[in-house]
């Protein structure tokens, strides 16, 4: 019998391709797993952000909804960091949790965002936000966070601002800081958080 040389188009004709149209389909599969991989084959892929951003406002699985939050982060555009902000204000405190660690680890790329968080009308959504600005290098995170302090009225997000920059703040940090204890000092946990930021920032800076 002679021997047929097999055809190598036919080979690869037996593999499902590793197309993005693939894995498009596949966001949408009734199959769990299905959706877990899909995102996460298509972590990275600039042209997958407007698909991503769909099946996560279709997923209700949290491992899913997570792999999906990575993959936008991977990409890491504005387009993404645009797709991932609304969930800083989900009821679901596993759907905030994934935002909020996605969102971190763009610390460059969510700089610009943060002085519109920050104006918020929602104080936990200010509250939220000093949570990305823990990743910015010290400088600017003292900046931001200190630009924050200076106008905010809600005593709950000056203090959530207050520990953040007792982790990651500088020496600039002072005046703001007691500024803020002044016009808070009726409330008493406020001038305490200063306090103990205060020695914090100029034990680290000595």
């Amino acid at each position: 019998m002679p021997f047929v040389k097999r055809n190598p188009g036919a080979a690869a004709a037996d593999k499902k391709p590793d197309s993005l149209a693939s894995h498009f389909t596949d966001l949408g599969s009734p199959d769990e797993e299905g959706r877990w991989r899909a995102a996460r084959a298509l972590g990275g892929k600039v042209e997958a952000v407007s698909a991503l951003a769909g099946a996560l406002a279709r997923e209700r699985v949290p491992r899913v909804r997570e792999a999906i939050m990575t993959a936008l982060m991977r990409v890491g555009d504005d387009a993404s960091i645009l797709t991932l902000l609304p969930y800083l204000c989900s009821q679901d405190a596993g759907e905030r949790g994934a935002a909020i660690e996605a969102l971190q680890a763009l610390p460059e790329a969510i700089a610009p965002f943060l002085p519109k968080l920050f104006a918020d009308s929602d104080s936990d959504v200010r509250i939220l936000a000093t949570e990305l600005a823990r990743n910015l290098p010290a400088e600017e995170a003292t900046r931001v966070l200190c630009a924050l302090i200076q106008n905010e009225q809600h005593a709950n997000v000056c203090a959530a601002a207050i520990e953040v920059l007792a982790e990651v703040g500088t020496d600039d940090a002072v005046p703001a800081l007691q500024a803020c204890a002044e016009r808070f000092a009726g409330t008493a946990f406020v001038p305490f958080a200063v306090s103990i930021t205060i020695a914090r920032i100029s034990k680290t800076e000595s």
